[in-house]
């Protein structure tokens, strides 16, 4: 077999535009390998966008979705893995709502669906816990049962069945506030009693 070496030092070349020719063989070598040998797998499409993070100064690639609001899911912003984590701790969906919203959303949202679990999932927009250990959701159970985050399992039972009371229809009979006000109550109770510190039903 006649092999025959190419020299590049034949060329007359600068040093730089050797290094230059040689780099360009390699990479027509590399178009042609394989299948198919008529050119490089697809040449003929063009380079396609990259969104980059929302996050103001990050250069990192924004692969990750995230709701601009909670009323417009559709909108979103685009952030990477380190940024959607962030986003996510402070993401908070009852955000505008006031307690009585919020705690009727999640009545709402539990009576609709058949899924065992959907108080969880509900339960889960609720945000990152405090120092006590309660959710924005469990406090804004709380300010609904007029307790402060320091309160235990008892005070949560007695201070229910307190206003549960006073609010009752049946003690309020033809008021609609009241009976809107026994709702939230009755919400409430069922949010702050899933709680590991909270008696069974």
């Amino acid at each position: 077999m006649n092999i025959k070496f190419f020299n590049i030092h034949h060329l007359d070349l600068a040093p730089s535009n050797a290094f230059l020719y040689t780099s360009h063989m390699a990479r027509e070598n590399l178009k042609n390998f394989g299948f198919p040998r008529w050119g490089e797998y697809g040449k003929e499409h063009d380079a396609e966008p990259v969104k980059m993070c929302d996050y103001r100064g990050c250069n990192e690639k924004g692969s990750h979705p995230a709701p601009k609001s909670p009323h417009t899911p559709q909108d979103r912003w685009y952030f990477c893995q380190r940024h959607a984590a962030e986003y996510n701790r402070n993401w908070d969906f009852f955000s505008g709502m006031s307690d009585e919203e919020a705690l009727k959303f999640m009545k709402d949202e539990e009576a609709s669906s058949s899924d065992a679990f959907a108080g969880s999932r509900t339960f889960e927009w609720g945000g990152a816990e405090d120092e006590n250990g309660f959710s924005r959701t469990e406090i804004a159970a709380l300010d609904t049962l007029e307790l402060d985050t320091d309160t235990d399992a008892d005070a949560i039972k007695k201070q229910y069945r307190r206003l549960a009371k006073a609010y009752h229809p049946d003690a309020n009979p033809g008021d609609p506030q009241a009976a809107e006000k026994f709702h939230a109550i009755q919400t409430a109770y069922d949010v702050l009693k899933v709680k590991s510190f909270a008696p069974s039903a």
